[in-house]
């Protein structure tokens, strides 16, 4: 039992270049444009202001910045090992390679929680949004179609969320290259809006918002930082689509630090802006840029922003969804899920059947939970994926020095063990229900690896 929980997938296998039916098209701007695109959006345009109102107040920015430099952490690791293992699975593939069969399973189970659920957390972010624009508009929406049951009068079901879900799922099964070019135009509007709302922004900053800095003490700061977590690791679902990459070994660890270095500034003046425009008490928790802009009297560029919001979101959806089907594409490859998932498209090449099963799961979580409710059924997964990969890259260094890396990070072991101390550190400050919910997915997962993964995994067979 023990040889075979702890087995590892050979790393020469892993990085054999041959042939594996996904179509290697994307260069390295449009890598970064999948990195920048599944970081910038819903932390911006809809965690910012929810937990600034709720958590942190005008702190959102101290929020983010902790939450950056546990995720540089964890990058830089990402990155030396997307320049070695240039597989589907990031951190899966990662962790079974280096720790194991069961460590590389739990963490792939987990993130196929975690990236549905965050595809939902963007789809009822980008719904607030569109209310507040069909409100400026005059028009009457019936409330069930709005919201999801508990979060406003009359509400059932966030329909709009929903149909979200469903249009990014069937834009994947389209195919990787026309995909990747809408991902890439998207996120040069989504930049634009950004510094459309810094630029002007900046000319109606009153800093008597800024005080008191702290309203919810210096752990409401903290505690948001665990709660924005997850918009400022876009990287990760990118790097899944390493075999989808053109040059992977050269171009995905540069991807996975030009889009966290880019988003990181964009997050940082946005976050000013937000909290100096408006006290945090009034600060819309679903669409706080376009609110905001429209308390100072620029209703025409709310609405401007409500609509680069609902476009530029789309981008985190797109990069979150490819992330979990290309996971799931990896587990059933190694026979740990039924290879059934793992069919691929005959003309498309993508895996189509995994790419409907998450559109429709990420559509029924956005449209009968509350943005919070889903947010949080994201982090600890996330979190723990990171552990695991800034340990597994120290223990490969150390085990298999000879091994090319076309990227080392520099400071070994300080900065993955910086990575390490700070997610733990996050952790801790998550809610005890999602501590639940987590725990409820680890018992499936423990009880379908040792029914069916074990037995059906590719190095038991050989």
């Amino acid at each position: 039992m023990r040889s075979e929980i702890f087995r590892r997938k050979p790393v020469e296998d892993i990085t054999d270049d041959h042939d594996t039916g996904l179509t290697r098209t994307l260069g390295l701007w449009q890598l970064t444009s999948i990195g920048v695109g599944g970081i910038i959006g819903a932390g911006i345009f809809a965690l910012a202001g929810a937990v600034a109102h709720e958590t942190a107040g005008p702190a959102v920015l101290i929020s983010f910045l902790i939450a950056g430099i546990a995720s540089a952490a964890a990058a830089l690791s990402y990155a030396e090992f997307a320049g070695m293992i240039p597989k589907a699975g990031s951190a899966y593939t990662y962790g079974y390679a280096v720790l194991g069969e069961l460590a590389g399973w739990f963490i792939g189970w987990d993130l196929l929680l975690e990236y549905t659920a965050i595809v939902a957390v963007v789809a009822i972010g980008i719904s607030g949004y569109f209310s507040f624009l069909v409100g400026e508009l005059g028009a009457d929406l019936p409330a069930w179609m709005l919201g999801a049951p508990g979060t406003g009068d009359g509400h059932v079901v966030d329909l709009f969320a929903v149909v979200l879900c469903l249009l990014i799922a069937y834009l994947l099964n389209r195919g990787i290259r026309s995909a990747a070019r809408f991902e890439t135009a998207v996120v040069g509007i989504k930049i634009l809006v950004v510094l459309l709302v810094v630029v002007v922004g900046m000319f109606h900053i009153n800093t008597a918002n800024y005080t008191p800095y702290f309203p919810f003490g210096v752990s409401g700061a903290i505690t948001g930082a665990a709660t924005v977590f997850f918009a400022v690791f876009g990287y990760d679902a990118m790097s899944t689509a390493a075999e989808e990459s053109a040059d992977s070994r050269r171009h995905m660890p540069k991807a996975i630090l030009y889009s966290l270095a880019i988003s990181m500034v964009l997050y940082v003046l946005a976050t000013l802006v937000l909290t100096g425009m408006q006290n945090y008490r009034d600060i819309d928790p679903e669409s706080g840029f376009s609110t905001a802009f429209a308390s100072v009297g620029l209703n025409g560029l709310a609405d401007v922003i409500a609509v680069g919001a609902i476009i530029g979101i789309l981008t985190v959806m797109f990069t979150f969804m490819l992330g979990v089907t290309r996971v799931w594409y990896a587990m059933s490859r190694d026979g740990l899920l039924p290879a059934w998932f793992a069919h691929l498209h005959p003309t498309r090449r993508v895996p189509s059947r995994v790419t409907w099963i998450v559109g429709v799961a990420s559509a029924l979580i956005a449209g009968f939970l509350p943005i919070r409710e889903a947010a949080e059924l994201t982090n600890i997964g996330i979190l723990l994926a990171f552990v695991v990969v800034c340990i597994a890259v120290i223990v490969l260094r150390y085990r298999r020095p000879d091994l090319p890396r076309t990227f080392r990070l520099p400071l070994m072991p300080v900065i993955p063990a910086v990575g390490v101390v700070f997610s733990l550190w996050l952790i801790t400050f998550l809610d005890p229900i999602t501590w639940l919910r987590f725990a409820i997915w680890f018992l499936l997962g423990l009880i379908i690896y040792f029914t069916y993964s074990r037995k059906h995994s590719l190095l038991n067979r050989r």
